[in-house]
């Protein structure tokens, strides 16, 4: 009787000298809020943009991309921010797929990826150059459930490491510009028609891409996997909703297709509200934001609006464009913060 006693005036003095706790955070709340942008391209030896993004509460991770830039490069810039801001940067490392049908292949990315771990990064990202560019002698194209892979995955779900997987590309990739969903798709692919797949019918179609993911999160079924751009089923939260469903390691980014979610609730606002609800623990945010060269004003105040509007379509339901979501707090909390710890400690071996 003593203890239930006691911790009943606790419980009063802390109702009585606290402010009451709303359910839900509002516009004001965006810089108090500890937040991670979970696929941030950062690009630049400047740390102006990472002393910016912890002054307005955020932590940024980069997935290194076999692209344009040299996985090399990126992983010299990436860690030297990651020294410089240990607590508040943190990255995935790629590795090269040259030479991918040659012997040891498999051990030499290893080998790779080890080193990089070493040097801070802690994870791996894959990029759609799996399943979109890479091809054997016959031209026949290889996929990420490709068996020259295995070993990699193999040993990355044996060592819990985490991966990010960018497999495939939003459904508008596969239409031509005239039924593309979202003028963000139809200005990427027109600055890039090699991948503009409605123009390069040899390459897989949308459904192998998805069914590649899918043949390879059933082999490796305990690999913790994210995949990038709601996991490139961007047009459906229900059909993202069936994959998380079925791989319950899976977990999916919102980088770059925010506003394919827009859309979607213009349409059904409650079943995208219910969907982000549902699956908390199993979504990250991120914006694909990149940065390249020296920081300026510009650059930082667009970032910033940036981050901003979109903090006000899940949190509020003022949106300026869309109304917004208004997740309660706890939700955001997750999908913010909490479900991207693990990209910010790794498990290096």
């Amino acid at each position: 009787m003593k203890i239930i006693g006691f911790l009943c005036v606790v419980v009063l003095i802390d109702a009585i000298s606290c402010k009451p706790v709303s359910l839900y955070y509002t516009s004001n709340d965006f810089e108090k809020v500890p937040k991670t942008d979970a696929h941030f391209h950062y690009l630049s030896l400047d740390t102006t943009f990472i002393a910016f993004a912890k002054s307005v509460n955020f932590r940024l991770l980069t997935p290194i991309w076999e692209g344009e830039i040299p996985i090399d490069t990126q992983l010299f810039v990436s860690a030297s921010i990651r020294a410089a801001y240990p607590t508040h940067y943190a990255f995935y490392t790629s590795f090269p797929t040259r030479g991918i049908l040659n012997h040891g292949f498999a051990d030499s990315s290893i080998a790779y990826i080890k080193r990089a771990l070493v040097k801070g990064a802690t994870g791996v990202k894959i990029w759609k150059n799996i399943g979109m560019v890479l091809t054997r002698p016959d031209s026949s194209f290889i996929l990420a459930d490709d068996e020259v892979f295995d070993p990699i995955f193999t040993f990355l779900e044996k060592s819990s490491i985490p991966v990010i997987g960018h497999l495939g590309e939003p459904k508008d990739c596969w239409l031509p510009f005239d039924k593309m969903t979202d003028r963000g798709d139809s200005m990427y692919y027109a600055a890039y028609p090699q991948y503009h797949m409605y123009l390069h019918p040899e390459v897989p179609s949308y459904e192998k891409q998805i069914a590649a993911l899918e043949n390879l999160l059933m082999k490796h079924p305990s690999l913790d996997y994210t995949g990038a751009h709601l996991a490139s089923m961007e047009w459906s939260v229900d059909e993202v909703a069936k994959r998380l469903d079925r791989f319950p390691n899976m977990k999916v980014d919102l980088a770059a297709r925010l506003s394919h979610v827009q859309a979607q609730s213009d349409i059904d606002r409650e079943n995208v509200r219910n969907f982000f609800i549902k699956y908390q623990d199993r979504i990250v945010y991120g914006t694909d934001y990149e940065v390249h060269g020296i920081a300026s004003e510009a650059s930082l105040s667009n970032l910033k609006n940036g981050w901003h509007d979109q903090w006000n379509y899940l949190a509020t339901d003022t949106c300026r464009m869309h109304k917004g979501l208004k997740l309660p707090r706890n939700v955001l909390d997750k999908i913010y913060f909490k479900n991207s710890m693990k990209c910010f400690t790794g498990n290096a071996r």
